[in-house]
């Protein structure tokens, strides 16, 4: 059975078959190849993959974002951003990455990233003389700190998929990975603007304009305050914070005047698409991983790992190889879905922190989204700025070093994932 699944599943991939339904295909096909095992569970485990209450937290975070985006509430945390740090060396360029860290704390999504506020920025560097490769490539990888920094769909998938961590947990485990991968990409972004000379804008905001453009940001930056105030301080589930961050922001697109009949329609059928797309892609998943667990692929990957080394350190940077590899050809979610029970349980077993591994495959899928062939996030930078793809890749290169220098010390830095869960009490 191990066999037809894995030629299924490489077979569909190589025909073009979109990734959930090869994986649909790939479990389903197994079973009935090997007929030692009844087809309903297939439909079982479909059902079984979105039969859960934590996952309901995605469709809300989804939501969230989408009414924040149409109240044009992002557009105040760009103009903060913009008043803080647009004056100084390569200054469109920081901008990019602050109101990428500020819109992480609502959206949770690269690619809402990428589409939205980085795709202005974008639209902002090339205006102010920045090469427009490089403005495409800073937004691309300034998008992956969406699911690093809490609130993260990903973050919430992982938490279903491996019982030894909570998702309040790795949402305290992503912060600090996160501000330094902002900070990791100011600093290439400096010297890249050194070098051909890019400047940040004449004018420096005064106190007054900086003191108004951080109180119409108020609204906005209050978001993920209160979602992770409200789950670590025992009022809600993580769940239930999806539903508070989606009233909030309806609530503020009322107060504010912005919310209209047609602008709710818009953004609740947007909501909807992309839900359907995340669970469509979380049930057929659930048929592959729960073959990959029946199979005791996990067990046979680990028996491999003991016989080539038996260094907790090694084994993370060799599971960390590999998951990179696998980023390089399979789109971020239905990655995560794949490899966290096969690659979590290794870990374990192996006596790295659950919330140090879960921080190092996350970074390590959303960095996948810059990487070709597949980084679903190029994609959507080249489409929305007319950009070739060829080109935009070689201009991230620097930007990813970057990122992966990130990596490597959630690899070699435990307290870096575990510091700030553990001060709160989330220990295991």
């Amino acid at each position: 059975m191990t066999t037809a699944l894995f030629l299924l599943f490489f077979g569909c991939l190589a025909l073009g078959v979109p990734v959930a339904l090869t994986m649909g295909v790939a479990g389903l096909g197994a079973i009935l190849i090997d007929g030692s095992l009844t087809p309903i569970l297939a439909t079982q485990q479909i059902f079984g993959g979105i039969n859960s209450f934590p996952l309901m937290a995605v469709p809300f975070f989804i939501l969230a974002s989408e009414l924040m985006t149409a109240f044009g509430l992002t557009q105040t945390l760009l103009r903060l951003a913009n008043d803080l740090v647009g004056h100084i060396r390569g200054g469109v360029g920081h901008v990019n990455v602050l109101v990428s860290m500020f819109f992480a704390g609502i959206s949770g999504s690269a690619l809402a990233d990428a589409a939205g506020p980085s795709a202005i920025v974008m639209k902002m560097m090339r205006e102010a003389g920045y090469e427009k490769n490089y403005a495409g490539a800073l937004s691309a990888a300034t998008a992956t700190i969406g699911p690093i920094i809490p609130p993260s769909i990903l973050m919430v998938v992982y938490a279903i998929s491996d019982s030894n961590v909570t998702v309040a947990g790795l949402f305290l485990a992503g912060i600090l990975p996160g501000i330094l991968l902002g900070l990791a990409l100011a600093v290439v972004n400096h010297v890249i603007s050194v070098r051909h000379g890019y400047r940040g804008r004449e004018h420096r905001a005064t106190s007054g304009e900086l003191g108004r453009s951080a109180v119409t940001a108020i609204p906005a930056m209050l978001m993920p305050l209160v979602i992770l105030g409200g789950i670590l301080g025992g009022v809600f589930t993580p769940t239930e914070a999806g539903a508070v961050a989606s009233a909030y922001a309806l609530v503020l697109g009322f107060v504010t005047r912005k919310a209209t009949w047609r602008k709710l329609n818009s953004v609740f059928v947007n909501a909807a698409l992309t839900t359907s797309s995340v669970l469509l892609i979380v049930a057929m998943a659930s048929i592959f991983a729960w073959l990959l667990a029946y199979l005791q692929v996990p067990q046979q990957l680990a028996a491999l790992l003991g016989g080539l080394t038996e260094n907790p350190t090694l084994v993370l940077i060799l599971l960390a190889i590999f998951a990179l590899l696998c980023g390089l050809f399979l789109d971020t979610l239905p990655a995560l879905i794949i490899l966290t029970p096969i690659l979590a349980p290794i870990a374990h077993q192996f006596g790295i922190d659950p919330r140090q591994f879960a921080m190092m495959l996350v970074l390590n899928l959303a960095i996948g989204m810059v990487t070709p062939p597949i980084g679903p996030v190029l994609f959507v930078i080249s489409t929305v700025g007319r950009l070739r793809l060829e080109a935009l890749s070689r201009a991230v290169l620097p930007l990813l070093a970057a990122e992966l220098a990130v990596l490597l010390l959630v690899i070699f830095v435990p307290w870096v994932s575990t510091a700030i869960p553990e001060f709160f009490g989330y220990s295991n």
